[in-house]
């Protein structure tokens, strides 16, 4: 069973960066989907940013394009958001996803991902 704990989260001034953690555990040696998602309070939970953990192929929403990069570090079993010029609407708990194994997301759905994380909040102030 994967598990997934993000941690990172903080409260910034817009124009700020933060970077989000999420340590991984349980998968197995198949390529998976990791990805990013995020909700604001009242709102539908949206995919932010999504790897494969064999290739690293990335996909982003447009509005993070440009300011927000996924990546991994395979050894240590760690998943990456790096925000950088934050804004207000970014603000929001953001949550780690991963698939099942081999399963592929060619697109940031919530339904090509089946573990979550308990999400972390990240707050961004004008």
């Amino acid at each position: 069973q994967v598990q997934l704990v993000e941690s990172g989260g903080d409260s910034v001034q817009a124009g700020g960066s933060l970077r989000l953690s999420c340590k991984v555990s349980g998968r197995t040696g198949a390529n998976y989907c990791m990805g990013w998602f995020r909700q604001a309070p009242g709102k539908e939970r949206e995919g932010v940013a999504r790897i494969y953990t064999d290739g690293g192929a990335t996909l982003y929403r447009d509005s993070v394009k440009g300011r927000f990069t996924i990546s991994q570090d395979a050894a240590n079993d760690t998943l990456y958001l790096q925000m950088n010029n934050l804004k207000p609407e970014d603000t929001a708990v953001y949550y780690c996803a991963a698939g099942d194994p081999w399963i592929t997301c060619p697109t940031l759905q919530r339904r090509n991902f089946a573990h979550w994380g308990q999400g972390t909040q990240v707050t961004v102030s004008s």
